[in-house]
């Protein structure tokens, strides 16, 4: 019985003698036909060697099962007892890196839908169908509708015989640089974000509101918040910004995407600026306490010099 239940290494691909739209009556059934190596897991895999399978149980509010494209939020930050979502997610758990490998090296994904899904217990009631093999084509980080930050998948089907290109997860590398390194960059700048204590300074310094729209999102009856910290200068190569106070703001999740991507800029005198228009926006929220380099901010209003916007873009715009 001990060997039955013992982790199998990871393997791609469907398993010998199984087909797909074959069904299974649970967890044991999966793992000894090799289909589902993990009891009882919704992933199964590892962060250095990718995801093998997963498995569609319905336990995240934010998942979107289609026939051919699936919306597949992580794992993490949920209670197991009551269901609920208690924490964010983040990318560097051993499944969602490993899903995140996956996209970068093209291995596919065995998907397994849980069948009858109770909308209460959010669990199957009637077994499993393998559904075949599909590709992890993006992931985001993005607010959940329990507002929790989660971390989400775009799973495509793959037709038969059907082979993946590899492809960079973080757009702002180096191309020569080796994918599976890309990977652990990624993951290393998001734990970083996540656990620094000058992220959590500034997030208490502003009390979770946002520097540049002024929103505080509240995610709890008690009146908890959320927010994400903005390195003004990037960390990591090739930007090497540092982890310091005067290097990070305090900014809403869409804040922080618009001014990641130079959509939102600062000027030297810490006004925001739409980076598209170049037209001003706001003056920065700003206390006293949070002395912000200006070489910083210059720093990143170069990466985004010479830019160019069509016109067209801002014909519908009043």
């Amino acid at each position: 019985m001990a060997k039955t239940r013992a982790a199998n290494p990871v393997t791609f691909g469907t398993p010998p003698g199984v087909q797909e739209g074959q069904r299974f009556k649970g967890h044991a059934e999966l793992h000894a036909a090799g289909v589902h190596r993990q009891l009882g897991m919704g992933i199964s895999g590892t962060a250095t060697k990718g995801v093998d399978s997963i498995v569609l149980s319905g336990g995240y509010l934010d998942d979107e099962y289609g026939e051919t494209e699936i919306i597949y939020t992580g794992e993490g930050g949920r209670d197991r007892s009551t269901k609920s979502m208690v924490s964010d997610q983040t990318m560097d758990s051993r499944g969602n890196a490993g899903l995140l490998l996956n996209q970068a090296l093209g291995n596919p994904v065995r998907v397994i839908r849980g069948l009858k899904i109770s909308s209460t217990r959010r669990q199957p009631t009637d077994g499993y169908q393998y559904c075949g093999l599909f590709r992890v084509a993006d992931h985001w980080i993005t607010i959940g509708k329990e507002g929790f930050r989660v971390c989400q998948f775009r799973l495509l089907k793959m037709e038969p015989g059907e082979t993946v290109k590899p492809q960079p997860v973080a757009p702002d590398e180096d191309k020569a640089t080796g994918l599976e390194e890309q990977v652990r960059r990624t993951v290393a700048y998001e734990r970083r974000l996540r656990d620094s204590k000058v992220v959590r300074t500034v997030k208490e310094m502003y009390d979770n509101t946002c520097q540049m729209c002024g929103l505080r999102l509240v995610v709890s009856p008690e009146g908890n918040a959320i927010s994400e910290a903005a390195h003004i200068q990037a960390l990591g190569a090739p930007h090497n910004g540092p982890d310091r106070l005067e290097n990070v703001l305090c900014l809403c999740p869409n804040c922080h995407a618009l001014f990641d991507r130079g959509a939102r800029q600062l000027t030297d005198g810490f006004d925001v600026i739409d980076g598209l228009t170049h037209t001003f926006i706001r003056a920065l929220r700003q206390v006293k306490e949070h002395q912000i380099d200006v070489e910083r901010v210059r720093k990143h209003r170069g990466r985004w010099e010479g830019r160019t916007v069509s016109p067209d873009l801002f014909d519908d715009l009043p």
